[in-house]
């Protein structure tokens, strides 16, 4: 622990706590619950906001704390502090003492394990502040000088290192240490008066190098250039009932709100997800197969262990079509019957973890997406989506595309604008026709909210078609 160059130094620099401490402060305070845990933090974070050709924005922000938990039957405890003190401890454990005591079996420990998906590498303190403000300003000059018609130019650049450690009262303990950067292109571009915007972003959970490679980072210009000067030329979307064809990768997001969010252990548990009670049941069409996957390396939503320990793993939620189970925490496993699968997440030390989805996607299937363009006679091809809503209850969706276009005869038509995909996810799973063999992961940049928390997640899917979807539209 003397080491500067262990990350664990950052959870007991300050000689207020120490690791034997931390070890004994869970045990008292936990010693009458079925479960739970001492979670302790330390996070630094950075964001660059370049716009209108100069910096507008640099932060930095660095905090620590610890969240204690005790559970019992479904009663849980929690508290917590932006303090990592044993001082601090000691106060939260009033709170813990308010749980009834056990009255089953303590829970087993998460299995131990020494894999690791990603750099301990700190990101932020690798490249020198001036290299990161350049890059901005050189995107910048280089988006200007693609195309006369470029107005305005945003681009954010983002970064965060964190070490976490999760103490039990039965003396396990686990640490990881996390790397993610981000980088987003936005433009704007005009003509005739006429103005439309572009974006594309990408990251993980690696190192700023990736991000300063030549070639990353003027394809998120030409990606971001091209979507904003396709809409240029879009016209109002129609509106009604039709096919639909889904991209691949961040159209994704899609399957993630109105299916994945259905499939998380807590709402089935209570009984309140449109999938609750069906297991073993048909609930997507065949070929369909649906998969959350926290193992996948370096992605934005791989966790080498989950927030309570567990390691991450590749759960298959649907498969063919039949549901196969539910993503869950230890809490929700426990009172299901079934094992953790990793998915016990939390935003920060002050949040109880709950579960949550880390990279969630549809599997390939063996269809040409050319030949599934080929099908459609009158409908829509949706590229690219922007912001949704979603009730995780009913499954109901509606989401907004920003690249879209036309589809007559089998051919890509005009782009269009404005139009909304409605639908809910159990209904939709059942209408797929066509699965692509052009399977893609987003390139990095899902956030996840639910229950007020956010975290980074993944999305992906190939090119999907859908039948008797309905379009919201601007077309009069």
């Amino acid at each position: 622990m003397n080491s500067p160059t262990d990350p664990r130094a950052f959870l007991y620099r300050d000689g207020q706590l120490s690791p034997d401490e931390a070890q004994a402060l869970a045990a008292s305070a936990l010693s009458r619950a079925e479960d739970g845990e001492l979670y302790l933090q330390y996070r630094k974070s950075e964001a660059f906001g370049f716009d209108d050709g100069r910096l507008k924005t640099a932060s930095y922000d660095t905090h620590s704390g610890f969240g204690l938990r005790a559970v019992s039957g479904e009663t849980t405890a929690f508290a917590h502090a932006n303090e990592l003190s044993a001082d601090a401890i000691r106060r939260a454990t009033e709170t813990m003492a308010l749980i009834d005591p056990a009255t089953g079996p303590k829970a087993a420990p998460p299995r131990a394990t020494n894999r690791h998906l990603y750099t301990a590498a700190d990101p932020l303190d690798l490249v020198p502040f001036a290299d990161k403000v350049n890059l901005c300003q050189t995107i910048d000059a280089a988006a200007r000088a693609r195309d006369p018609r470029v107005s305005q130019v945003s681009v954010s650049l983002m970064g965060s290192w964190q070490v976490v450690e999760i103490v039990r009262p039965d003396g396990f303990i686990a640490t990881d240490v996390r790397p993610l950067v981000r980088l987003n292109v936005s433009i704007v571009v005009e003509q005739n008066g006429r103005r439309e915007t572009g974006t594309h972003g990408l990251g993980g959970r690696y190192l700023y190098a990736d991000l300063f490679e030549p070639e990353t980072w003027n394809r998120a210009i030409d990606m971001a250039l091209a979507q904003a000067v396709v809409n240029l030329d879009s016209v109002a979307a129609p509106a009604g009932e039709m096919t639909v064809l889904l991209g691949p990768g961040w159209p994704g997001i899609l399957l993630h709100e109105a299916i994945g969010h259905g499939l998380e252990g807590d709402f089935n548990r209570k009984g309140t997800s449109a999938f609750s009670g069906r297991i073993g049941e048909r609930v997507a069409a065949p070929g369909v197969t649906v998969v959350d996957d926290g193992s996948i390396m370096d992605r934005r939503g791989s966790l080498s262990i989950d927030d309570e320990g567990t390691p991450t793993q590749e759960n298959v939620l649907i498969e063919d079509g039949i549901l196969k189970g539910y993503i869950h925490d230890r809490l929700n496993a426990r009172l299901m019957g079934v094992a953790p699968t990793g998915n016990g997440r939390r935003e920060s030390f002050a949040h109880a973890p709950m579960p949550r989805m880390t990279n969630t996607f549809m599997r390939g299937g063996s269809d040409d997406p050319a030949e599934l363009l080929s099908r459609v006679k009158t409908g829509i091809f949706a590229k690219s989506f922007g912001g949704g809503q979603v009730d995780i209850v009913s499954g109901k969706f509606v989401f907004s595309c920003t690249e879209a276009y036309r589809i007559e005869n089998g051919k890509l038509g005009a782009p269009i604008k404005g139009a909304t995909l409605i639908g809910d996810g159990p209904t939709c799973l059942t209408k797929v026709k066509g699965i692509g063999n052009d399977f893609a992961l987003d390139e990095g940049v899902g956030m996840c909210g639910k229950g007020g928390q956010s975290v980074p997640a993944g999305v992906g899917q190939p090119t999907l078609l859908v039948e008797g979807l309905t379009v919201g539209g601007t077309a009069v």
